[in-house]
C-alpha cells in the first residue's frame, strides 16, 4: 500500500500501536482528504521512524490509525544550528520551512541590534516546521527555539562552530573549502537582519576563535536567500549532502 497523506503525531510509533487523531488530524484525514476506513497514512514522530498505518476508525471528532510496518528507520540531520533574525511573517515562514527540507537540527530566531520584528509566534513557526517535515520526507522535525538576544548567546557561546554570513565581504573572493573544512563538529550557521550587522556585533563575531566568516558571492542576498544560500554550503562541505 502507498500512503498518499503523511502525518506527524506526537505518539510512540511500532507495530500494531493503535494511534489515536486529535480532532484537527481526524477532520484534515476524514473531512479534507476524505479517507475511509482501511485507508494508508505514513506516520512519524521524530523519534521512531516511519509507519505505515491505516484508518481503523473514523469519525467527525476522532479516529483511530493501527501502525503496520515501519517503512522507513529513524533519520537525524548533523548537528547544525540556524540562527536568523526573524523578518516579514511570510519569509520567515520560508527559512524554517527550507531549514526543515535542507536539514537542521535546531532553529533558533534571534535578536539583533537591527532585527525588525520583536517578537514571533513560536508555537506556530513548530507547527509550520512540523508542516515541512510531513512534506519533504524528513523523519525528524528540528525544535524551533524563542526569540534569543543575540549578544547573550554570544556571551555565553560554548565550543560549537559558527559560520557567520558578513554582508560586508560582499564582493570579495571566499575559499570555501578553507571555510568550511568538512569538519564534522557542531556547526550553526548566523544570518542576519535586512539592516545588517551593528559594527559591536560584527567586531564580537569577528572576535571569536569558534566564528568563521564568509561572503555568500558578489552580490546582497535578501535574508531568506541568504539562509538557503549558506545552508546549501554548509551541507555540500560539512553535511550529510556529500
Amino acid at each position: 500500500m502507498n500512503a498518499k497523506v503523511r502525518l506527524y503525531v506526537d505518539h510512540p510509533l511500532g507495530a500494531g500501536q493503535p494511534v489515536a487523531l486529535e480532532r484537527e488530524q481526524a477532520h484534515y484525514l476524514f473531512s479534507v482528504m476524505r479517507l475511509p476506513v482501511g485507508a494508508p497514512v505514513a506516520l512519524f514522530n521524530g523519534r521512531d521512524g516511519e509507519w505505515l498505518a491505516e484508518v481503523s476508525d473514523a469519525g467527525k471528532k476522532g479516529g483511530t490509525l493501527t501502525c503496520m510496518e515501519q517503512t522507513r528507520p529513524q533519520g537525524t540531520p548533523p548537528d547544525l544550528w540556524l540562527l536568523f533574525a526573524p523578518i516579514k511573517k511570510a519569509r520567515t515562514d520560508f527559512i524554517v520551512e527550507k531549514a526543515v527540507e535542507l536539514g537542521v537540527r535546531r532553529i533558533v530566531p534571534v535578536q539583533t541590534a537591527f532585527t525588525n520584528s520583536e517578537r514571533i509566534r513560536q508555537d506556530r513557526l513548530q507547527a509550520h516546521a512540523v508542516e515541512a517535515a510531513e512534506q519533504c520526507g524528513a523523519t525528524f522535525v528540528p525544535e524551533v527555539a524563542d526569540l534569543q538576544r543575540l549578544d547573550r548567546m554570544l556571551a555565553d557561546w560554548d565550543g560549537r562552530r559558527l559560520l557567520f554570513c558578513d554582508e560586508s565581504a560582499v564582493g570579495g573572493g571566499t575559499d570555501y573549502a578553507a571555510a568550511l573544512t568538512g569538519d564534522p563538529a557542531p556547526w550553526a550557521v548566523l544570518i542576519g537582519p535586512e539592516g545588517g550587522f551593528s559594527e559591536p556585533e560584527r567586531k564580537k563575531l569577528h572576535g571569536m576563535e569558534q566564528a568563521t566568516a564568509i561572503a555568500l558571492g558578489p552580490r546582497i542576498l535578501r535574508a531568506d536567500t541568504a539562509a538557503v544560500a549558506a545552508l546549501t554550503l554548509w551541507q555540500a562541505h560539512c553535511g550529510d549532502w556529500r
